[in-house]
């Protein structure tokens, strides 16, 4: 896995390190997870803009039946 080196102001730091004490690689772990989670909300976030910029349309949808009355 390649590296990365990030520096933080100390009151950071001490943070993360209240949230996620540096023995056992919590605090790398915890930085992970933090930049995987935000990666995910700004994806999420273009792809709600993008539909609200141009949202489906009914008309090019197909059309379902409800599956109720797919039964035998």
């Amino acid at each position: 896995m390649p590296q990365v080196l990030i520096h933080f102001d100390e009151a950071t730091l001490k943070a993360i390190d209240r949230i996620a004490p540096s023995a056992k690689r919590k605090r790398a772990d915890f930085i992970r997870r933090a930049v995987k989670d935000e990666i995910f909300r700004l994806e999420t976030e273009r792809m709600r803009m993008a539909y609200r910029l141009q949202p489906d349309s009914t008309d090019d949808s197909d059309t379902w039946e409800l599956p109720e009355e797919w039964k035998e």
